[in-house]
Formats: C-alpha cells, sequence, structure tokens
C-alpha cells in the first residue's frame, strides 16, 4: 500500500540480456529445463499456524499467520521477544531456502550484476541548473554507491564548492538516503534531511557552506522536507504521528532549541496529509492539506515567515486544486465546476477563495491537465492526450500557443528543474522505450530543442536495435487499453519467445513508457517487453483512475489479464513463457491476477506487495491507511467490505496450482509492511497443490524502495532477473 508511490513503484524490472546483433535475424532460442522447477528435494520452511479470528459485519475471517506482526517498539528493540525472534527466524528461514533454491545461479547473478552495472557510466554528471546565483550539479565518481552534491558561482568554470559527499555520509549505514536539500536565499545554509533506516523518518541538519561545518541544530524525526523563509534564519518542517501520517508543521528557528519550536498548523483530519513549500515566485510559504479527493492551502509571505498564515480556499469534499503564484495572480488547477480533466482558473492575490477564480483557459475534456509551470512571459502546461504526455506552450499575450513536437510515436515527457522566472529557455526531460533518458532546452521563441545530455549506455547500445510499439488492447468490457511493447530487432511474432508484462493500476499514478538500460539485460536475451496502462492509472485522464478504484477495482486486474491473454493471442509471447511483474499496488495487482488467472503466468515477480488489503484497511494504525479510504474504500462500511474480500490476494488464496512466485520485502518498510507478503508466501505454500517454486527474499535492513546506492540496488534486480531468466530456460551453468 503507498500513498506516495511517485516515489516508489518501483520500475525495478524491465531489462533484458542475451546478445543478438541488429543486422542478423534473431537464431532460434535454445530453451534449456529451469533448474528451479526441478528441485523438490529442497524443504521449504513451514510456518506455524496459530489462528486468529477476524470478525466484522458478522463475517469471520481466520488468519493462520496473524502471528508475524510486530509493533514498531518490538522490532526497534535491543533484545528480541520471544515474539520477534520467531517471526526473524521464520523471515532468515525463507531467505535461506530461496538461497539453496537459487544456488545454481549464484555466478549467473554475478554475471548479470557485472552486465548491468558495466552499462552505467561510473563517472557521471547531471546537466547543471542555475538558481540564486549558482549552478548546481550532482556527480558520481567510479565505484562510488552515492552522489556528491555540489555547485559553482555564476558559471561552470568556477571552483566547485562540494555541499554534501553522500558516499562520507553513508560510511557505516546499511542503509542511507538524503532526502530534502535546500539552500537558505543568502546562499550560506544547507538544510538536508537523512534517513538510515529506510522507514521514511528524516532527521535534518544544517550545513554552513562558508565554514564546511554543520550547525548544532538538529531535527529528529520529519518527513524530510524543509522550506526557508526569506529571512535566512526561520524553516519550515513536517513531522509524522504514530501511523507515519504528515500531520504536523512546525516553524524553526536557527540557533533556538527545537523543543521550543512552534506548532503552526495540526492537520487532524485522519484522512489528509499535510506539507508545506515556497512558492516559486519566493513571495509565498504555502501549507497544504491534501485527501484524494479534496485539498486545502493556507498562506503566508515569505518575507514575515514568522506571521500568521491566511486561508486560500477552505477545503470541500471532491473540490480539488492547487496553486502556483505569479505576479498580482495565483494560477489554479481544479476540477471546479464539472472539470473532470482539470482546468486552469485565474485569481488576484488578494482574492483567493473560489468565487473569485475565473477560467484562464476553456475546459477540453479530451485533455487531462496534470500541472503548470510559470514563466516571465509564458506558461508551460503538462497534459495528456491520448495517453501520450504533452507541453503545451501559452505566452501570457496569448499568441503562438504550440505544443513541442517530438518524433516518436510513444514517449514520456515532462518539464524538469526550471527555477529561474526570466528566461524563455524551458529544461525538459525525455524518454522511451528505447530512447535513454535525454534533457533538453528548448526555446519557447525559436522553437528548437537544444540536446544537454542524454543518457549514456556504456558498451555496444544503439537505440535503432530496438523496437516499441503501442497497441490498444480490447478489455472485457469494450473499453480498449494501452499496451507499450517493446523487443529487440529480429523478435519473431510466433508465440516462441518469453515475454515480461509489468503493471501498477493505482492511486491515479500513470505508468508511461520509459528507458532503462537493465532491461537490456533482458530483452538482448530475447525477452519481450510491455507495459500494460491499466485502469487505476490516470494515463488516458481521470475517469481512468475513477474506473480502477472503489467498486470498480477488478477493472485494474482484468485489464491487466486481457493484456497478458492479447501479448500470447498474437504471437508476442509464448502460451508457456509469459511473465508478469507488480510492486506495491502493483504487487496486489500480482497477487490478484494470480488468483483469478493463475494458468497465464510462467512465473510472477511481487515486489513489496500490498496482498492483505481487508485487515490493512482495517487498522487505523498501520501508516497510511487513514489516507486511503478514497481509494479503496473503508472496510467499516460493509459494501467496501465485502468488495474488498472478493479480491484481496492473501483472502482468496485456494487449493489449487499456482505460477512460480518470487516475492521481495523489506524489513523495515513502512507502506507495506513486511507481514502482508511473509502471510502471503505462507498461505499459499500452505495451500497451493503444484510443485512450482514459491520463494521470498526479505532484505532485512531496508524498506520500500529496496537497497540504497546506485550499484548495491542492482544485485536485487539480478536475482530477479536471474529467477525469470531461469524460469524461461535461458539461465547459465
Amino acid at each position: 500500500m503507498n500513498n506516495f508511490v511517485k516515489l516508489t513503484v518501483l520500475i525495478i524490472f524491465g531489462s533484458g540480456l542475451w546478445s543478438c546483433h541488429s543486422d542478423k535475424k534473431q537464431t532460434k532460442m535454445n530453451y534449456k529445463e529451469s533448474k528451479l522447477m526441478s528441485k523438490q528435494d529442497i524443504t521449504p520452511p513451514v510456518a506455524e499456524k496459530k489462528p486468529e479470528k477476524l470478525v466484522m459485519h458478522g463475517d469471520t475471517r481466520i488468519d493462520n499467520y496473524y502471528w508475524m506482526k510486530l509493533t514498531d517498539e518490538q522490532k526497534n528493540a535491543k533484545t528480541p521477544d520471544a515474539q520477534t525472534q520467531k517471526v526473524l527466524d521464520y523471515l532468515n528461514a525463507e531467505n535461506a531456502y530461496r538461497e539453496k533454491m537459487m544456488s545454481h545461479t549464484d555466478s549467473f547473478q554475478n554475471r548479470l550484476f557485472e552486465e548491468i552495472k558495466g552499462r552505467i557510466k561510473q563517472t557521471d554528471m547531471s546537466v547543471p541548473y542555475k538558481d540564486n546565483g549558482y549552478f548546481y550539479i550532482t556527480r558520481y565518481e567510479e565505484g562510488k554507491e552515492y552522489p556528491i552534491h555540489s555547485r559553482k558561482k555564476e558559471n561552470l568554470q568556477a571552483p566547485e564548492e562540494i555541499m554534501l559527499n553522500v558516499n562520507e555520509l553513508a560510511e557505516g549505514h546499511a542503509y542511507y538516503a538524503v532526502g530534502g536539500r535546500t539552500v537558505s536565499p543568502d546562499n550560506r545554509i544547507l538544510a538536508y534531511s537523512e534517513d538510515t533506516v529506510s522507514r521514511r523518518q528524516y532527521t535534518i541538519r544544517f550545513k554552513d557552506l562558508t565554514m564546511g561545518q554543520n550547525l548544532a541544530d538538529v531535527i529528529p524525526v520529519t518527513t524530510g522536507g524543509i522550506t526557508w523563509g526569506n529571512d535566512n534564519r526561520t524553516i519550515f518542517y513536517t513531522k509524522q504521528d504514530a501511523a507515519l501520517r504528515s500531520y504536523k508543521i512546525f516553524r524553526h528557528t536557527l540557533g533556538t532549541p527545537v523543543e521550543k519550536d512552534e506548532l503552526v498548523w495540526h492537520e487532524k483530519d485522519e484522512t489528509f496529509n499535510t506539507y508545506v513549500y515556497k512558492t516559486k515566485s519566493k513571495k509565498y510559504i504555502v501549507i497544504g492539506s491534501s485527501a484524494t479527493l479534496s485539498q486545502e492551502y493556507q498562506i503566508l509571505e515569505a518575507d514575515n515567515p514568522g506571521g500568521k498564515f491566511r486561508m486560500f480556499q477552505p477545503r470541500e469534499r471532491k473540490l480539488e486544486y492547487d496553486i502556483s503564484h505569479y505576479g498580482d495572480n495565483w494560477y489554479i488547477r481544479t476540477n471546479k465546476d464539472n472539470a473532470t480533466n482539470f482546468k486552469i482558473m485565474v485569481t488576484p492575490e488578494t482574492a483567493t477563495t473560489k468565487e473569485n477564480w475565473k477560467d484562464f483557459m476553456p475546459y477540453d475534456e479530451n485533455i487531462f491537465i496534470e500541472g503548470m509551470d510559470l514563466f516571465k512571459d509564458h506558461m508551460v502546461i503538462s497534459e495528456r492526450r491520448g495517453g501520450i504526455t504533452q507541453l503545451r506552450i501559452r505566452p501570457w499575450s496569448g499568441k503562438d500557443e504550440h505544443y513541442i513536437k517530438f518524433d516518436e510515436e510513444s514517449y514520456t515527457v515532462g518539464s524538469g528543474i526550471n527555477p529561474d522566472f526570466d528566461t524563455n529557455l524551458l529544461r525538459l526531460d525525455y524518454t522511451s522505450l528505447t530512447t535513454p533518458n535525454t534533457t533538453y532546452d528548448y526555446n519557447v521563441k525559436s522553437r528548437k530543442l537544444t540536446l544537454l545530455k542524454q543518457q549514456e549506455v556504456v558498451g555496444k547500445f544503439d537505440p535503432k536495435d530496438y523496437v516499441s510499439e503501442r497497441r490498444m488492447v480490447k478489455a472485457a468490457d469494450g473499453t480498449m487499453v494501452p499496451l507499450s511493447i517493446v523487443y529487440k530487432k529480429g523478435f519473431t511474432k510466433d508465440g516462441s519467445h518469453p515475454f515480461l508484462l509489468y503493471g501498477y493500476g493505482s492511486y491515479g499514478y500513470s505508468m508511461d513508457p520509459y528507458f532503462s538500460s537493465t532491461r537490456l539485460s533482458l530483452l538482448d536475451r530475447g525477452f519481450g517487453f510491455a507495459i500494460a496502462h491499466i485502469r487505476g492509472g490516470q494515463e488516458m485522464g481521470r475517469n481512468w483512475y475513477e474506473n480502477g478504484k472503489f467498486f470498480t477495482k477488478k477493472n485494474t486486474f482484468t485489464d491487466f489479464i486481457d493484456c497478458g491473454d492479447y501479448l500470447v493471442k498474437e504471437g508476442y509471447a509464448a502460451k508457456d513463457k509469459l511473465f508478469a511483474n507488480g510492486g506495491s499496488a502493483g504487487g496486489l495487482l500480482m497477487g490478484a491476477v494470480m488468483n483469478m488467472r493463475p494458468d497465464l503466468w510462467k512465473g510472477v515477480i511481487a515486489a513489496v506487495p500490498f496482498v492483505d488489503v481487508v485487515t490493512t484497511m482495517l487498522d487505523e494504525s498501520i501508516p497510511l491507511t487513514t489516507g486511503e479510504f478514497d481509494e479503496w474504500g473503508n472496510p467499516k462500511d460493509k459494501a467496501y467490505y465485502d468488495y474488498m474480500k472478493s479480491y484481496s490476494p492473501y483472502d482468496n488464496v485456494e487449493a489449487k496450482a499456482y505460477p512460480a512466485t518470487l516475492v521481495t520485502t523489506g524489513y523495515w518498510d513502512s507502506q507495506v509492511q513486511y507481514w502482508e507478503p511473509a502471510k502471503w508466501v505462507a498461505r499459499l505454500r500452505e495451500l497451493k497443490t503444484d510443485k512450482n517454486p514459491l520463494l521470498m527474499y526479505c532484505n532485512m535492513d531496508t524498506g520500500h524502495g529496496g537497497a540504497s546506492g546506485r550499484f548495491r540496488r542492482l544485485r536485487e534486480t539480478a536475482m530477479e532477473y536471474a529467477f525469470l531468466l531461469d524460469l524461461a530456460g535461458l539461465g547459465e551453468e
């Protein structure tokens, strides 16, 4: 379960190996027997059964593995109690079993790891961007796991000032991640946050960039975001409650005790999260409160950071809006007046409530507006048309409005880092299934794209060796579902190839076509790969999301199954070598389609899967639960309870044959707690009637996003690919 999936949806999969040359017809694949399938002599762990009776609405569910749930206090205790030790023993037994089952792939995993790692340019640097007189740079050094954040004053020939060397900060930590990073308006103090547990609880620190030393101020257990007032002394930050809901905004003055920080906002509605940021104009500090179907903002002049916030527009159920400031006006992206796919309105700076909002752009139901970026002479609007991302340039003069044009049929484009108001250049990011991540500057006057950087894929990579397609698949109810496909030239649509289908389909998060150098390790070995743009995302507009949630959630699952059937029917995938993959809420998708159509899949990888839907959504102490009632429904309502129970993967495991399955999780995961996948694996192992491998990998040091560091996480990817390739008969001795 993950309401912050923009973080995590983890697109950890989608690569490929198996070298074939673009100028030669791909030779017929030679498949070997999977050794995973033949390792029947290794005994899997059997979890103890302790029946727990769960009663709601007169319905009784028996959960034999409820005992696996630990409290944070139990997990953090220096000495584990008896229950904690039992859980640790079980997780370690599952890890040991997976290692034995996959031991024949150890050398193959190492080769895959080196192969994937070998495509990464180890000494690399981001495209610098300029903000407040400095060019900011993120760079990597050869062999190092973590980035170095630096800056140069006024021009790129100036001496480099290293702000943070994350490699040094990460020393001694099994996990380390930097969250927010922001420099004070006078360019002297860097505020940054760090997480050493992978539980989304960050400590904020301050570094004097002129002295190169940290200040005494340390703010523990925050969400990681930091917002400066314009006085260079005041910062705003967010705290979480016991369920890790962002619920309080505090004001801190440098040099004063953290214990005396002032509470400026307490979000008491448990279905809302709160956050704080500064407008691009630098004029306002904004406190936001957000639920799935409603938002509310409060504003304060950044020049007066000690002042009192005032309401922009009070929250209303089903009124969604977000705000951007420029000049004497606020520009509002909103669904007001039944604008399902959103529109842009404008209101004077001094009259912010909704009765003052006026249409700035006429509503077009065929265009889904995702966001906007404001500049001195123009606005840039991020849109979707026909499921494809677009960037529209709209000058304030009203003349020469246009879209930026790209050559590919299917791609992903978005506005990049653009802190400067007074410029005709738009920094944008572009990618597709065959085009590596590319950064451009677009001149809105001349309409010319200037290539600044394209991700370098080390080795013999040529995008022309790969083919991408966009197909529309007819779902069971007649809806046409987009499917983005990629494979290497020479791929024959004769039903002989292994194929990996990826999906997500929740929270309105759109899974757009993207390039992955990792994915080449599958494509080059003959795999095809596809992203199913199923309902529950927002690829095709707001209704695409609305028709994949609440009582229409099953559309997400049937769309994915229909895409799988299409791949087999049209010869993309061998009927006995179709694989599926998804993570987090996409792991729920995996569990559901395994229950609904276990015969369709040769193998499934479910990463950090949200599979115990009913039990989790009934437990409001678990992070994210209350904020997601508008996504899944509240099972305290019997109608929602019954519908959730009808698809919840854990509740619908049956005595039948299931495909080979690899489940991954993290012991410190705060978004999908480890016990959901652990319980699911135990129940599958108890009931399934097949002899297909069922494996679980629990990273005991990390949370939802997996291992930290740019190379370390690739070890897990190599393991997952070895699992797929072995099952496809493409493993190596």
